[in-house]
């Protein structure tokens, strides 16, 4: 959900608006002007793709709770650094399980992010587990998604 509120509030900051057509029940076609971060369009690229970012996470481990998680550890594109960390390769199979999981969250949950991003929530992933779904701990801060 990290990656998805990355993305969104990207978008939100361009204040691009794009068209799009809706087809009334009469059968007349509305068009109208959307923000790009509620595009349809948008956001179901954005879906489709954001699950291949997670070889851009490494598994972590507090060291007093030995509590495990995912933090990221690449640089976004557009930051300073990009090119030059780009110029690495780095290939693992263990972010494959957090893939999986993503995958698995977006197919499950896509309405509910859909509905969550319409309404301009912020902190999509305490939005997507306190609201939406039970898919977290009982924690205030929820790093798992």
């Amino acid at each position: 959900m990290d990656e998805v509120e990355y993305d969104v509030t990207r978008a939100r900051q361009k204040k691009t608006k794009v068209g799009s057509f809706r087809i009334k029940p009469d059968g007349t076609q509305e068009r109208r002007k959307v923000p790009l971060a509620q595009s349809e369009a948008f956001l179901t690229d954005l879906l489709d793709k954001v699950c291949e970012r997670m070889n851009d996470y490494q598994l972590e481990e507090h060291p007093e709770t030995k509590e495990k998680f995912f933090k990221r550890y690449a640089p976004r594109k557009g930051d300073k650094i990009y090119k030059e960390y780009k110029k690495f390769f780095f290939y693992s199979d263990a972010y494959r399980p957090l893939k999986f999981a993503c995958e698995a969250i977006i197919e499950q949950y896509e309405e509910e992010i859909f509905s969550l991003i319409a309404q301009e929530a912020r902190y999509l992933a305490d939005k997507l587990c306190s609201e939406k779904s039970d898919l977290c701990g009982t924690s205030a801060n929820h790093t798992e998604l």
